[in-house]
């Protein structure tokens, strides 16, 4: 989760207190210090009248709660023709504090339905990041075959900082209401940090799987248990890859290689902040085996990033979907600045739903990301179209100006031609522009939001982020979703993704640039997208 949720998704100076025996107390039953305080009122704040989705800086399209503050994404599951997002939820304000998890609904990833609080913390705890299963066979006894209950999986963190460790909570209304376990915690290895625990069904051993992190030994742990009560610990990973800050937010999912049943992995994912490929936050994963006991990662992978972004942590994937397919969501955020950005009466958004695929890139398995299908659902009439257009050195508007707009799917294909630099600017004009571009001599698509808006709320935010992508015959492929305070960028294939939030004025504009040469534009589609909310 965390800010320490208050060790765990701390800042490092946070986390450098604490080890130094300082704690962070939240007094019982009312809000953090924090969040008791109003804050002023930001430039991207609602008036009173104003209903979510009115204010300036509002997604559109990705999930937001109406109030108050939101961080980790928890309890990814499918069930009843329902995907259940729950996610890490101040009740009582718009900063990090009185951890509890909120609740939204949706029936195809991309309409929203938010819920009342699912779990809320308790004078003894705070409830922290987890996950929720469906126990068809009741194994647990909290439902029946008939009506299987829900069951979520949640660390427990007591509000005195001095442990951490996993509990149960159930429900047999489809998530509605829920009732915590008497017999909690039931897992408990006497640690202030043991977090995060992913549940899934594993068939071959009939029995429930818990991949689970030591934050500050950069391990996960794997347990295995036959009624999700009584649990025995199997193997460590770790540490590996990043370890330059603490280990969060684990996932553990089988993928097929280029859709071939034949060839199955397995990815374990890993979040960690500090040290993301961006700096802060960041999401880094692992393609191996798993035998049901030990993961073992595949050799002289280095480290590999889910995101190159600065805004994207905290990742998990969805279980139970009835396709088959594997979905993901991550915290739109960066524990760097993420309770500063300004927003107001709410903070922090998800990124959209990724639906993944393991694919062979460059003679490896790579995990590839493109937006859920529904986004298209969205989709307003009247796309712009452009054909095999030069794009010579400078700026010029898009299609003149018929392509502005704040919330934009932008499909592009480029041919490099002489141009060192090329591509979009979005929400353009009197000197604000989010520069979304690729450099031919690095081989790096990149993102630009030095000069994106409203950017002095942190030393940490302005600046430009960068992932490797390779020209593929003879063009650059770019799939860009722009929404009111944010961008995501799919690079090629989507074997290379960054996401960033911006928060810009006024201007709308939409331009192609070129540097060093005249670039081409082969195709490009713009649908402007309507919003989720009613």
């Amino acid at each position: 989760m965390r800010r320490q949720r208050p060790f765990r998704h701390a800042p490092l100076r946070a986390l450098l207190a604490l080890a130094a025996g300082l704690a962070l107390v939240l007094p019982l039953g009312g809000a953090s210090p924090q969040a008791a305080a109003a804050p002023p009122r930001a430039a991207g704040s609602a008036s009173a009248e104003e209903p979510p989705g009115a204010e300036p800086y509002r997604p559109q399209f990705h999930f937001s709660p109406a109030r108050n503050w939101m961080n980790d994404p928890n309890g990814l599951v499918h069930y009843d023709g329902e995907y259940h997002l729950f996610f890490q939820y101040n009740p009582e304000g718009n900063t990090w504090g009185n951890m509890s998890w909120g609740h939204a609904v949706s029936r195809d990833l991309v309409h929203w339905e938010e819920l009342p609080l699912a779990l809320p913390h308790d004078e003894q705890e705070m409830v922290f990041s987890g996950s929720v299963v469906v126990d068809r066979e009741n194994t647990s006894g909290f439902g029946s075959p008939e009506n299987p209950a829900m069951v979520a999986v949640y660390t427990s963190h007591a509000k005195d900082g001095s442990r951490q460790a996993q509990s149960l909570a159930y429900s047999t209304d489809r998530g509605r209401t829920w009732t915590k376990y008497a017999g909690n915690p039931v897992l408990d290895i006497g640690a202030k940090d043991f977090r995060d625990p992913k549940v899934q069904w594993h068939e071959p051993s009939r029995s429930w799987l818990m991949t689970v992190a030591l934050p500050l030994e950069h391990k996960v742990r794997f347990y295995r248990s036959p009624d999700l009560k009584q649990w025995t610990e199997l193997s460590d990973f770790g540490p590996a890859g990043a370890v330059d800050g603490v280990w969060e937010c684990p996932d553990l999912f089988p993928m097929q290689v280029d859709g071939d049943p034949e060839r199955t992995k397995w990815v374990l994912v890993v979040n960690l902040n500090p040290g993301g490929i961006a700096g802060g936050s960041g999401a880094q994963y692992f393609v191996g085996d798993f035998d049901g006991t030990r993961f073992t990662a595949d050799p002289d992978q280095g480290t590999r990033w889910l995101d190159h972004g600065k805004d994207y942590y905290a990742a998990i994937s969805w279980d139970g979907d009835p396709e088959g397919r594997r979905h993901m969501i991550g915290w739109m955020n960066n524990w760097q600045y993420g309770e500063k950005i300004p927003t107001d009466p709410w903070r922090s958004a998800m990124s959209v739903p990724r639906t993944m695929g393991l694919s062979t890139v460059d003679g490896r398995p790579t995990l590839t990301q493109q937006p859920v299908a529904a986004l298209d659902s969205l989709r307003l009439p009247d796309p712009v179209t452009v054909r095999e257009v030069d794009v010579p050195e400078g700026s010029q508007p898009l299609a003149e100006g018929r392509g502005d707009g704040r919330t934009l799917d932008i499909e592009a294909r480029f041919s490099p031609g002489e141009a060192e630099r090329f591509g979009l600017e979005l929400r353009a004009g009197d000197g604000q522009k989010t520069v979304v571009g690729y450099d031919a001599a690095a081989g790096e698509v990149y993102v630009d939001r030095t000069h994106s808006g409203d950017t002095g709320f942190s030393p940490d935010f302005p600046g430009t982020q960068r992932a490797p992508l390779a020209v593929r015959d003879g063009e650059v492929r770019l799939r860009i979703l722009l929404d009111a305070s944010s961008v995501e960028v799919f690079g090629g294939a989507g074997e290379s993704v960054l996401t960033d939030q911006i928060f810009p004025g006024a201007p709308e504009g939409v331009r192609l640039f070129a540097e060093g040469g005249t670039a081409r534009l082969k195709s490009l589609d713009l649908h402007r997208l309507g919003t989720y909310r009613p």
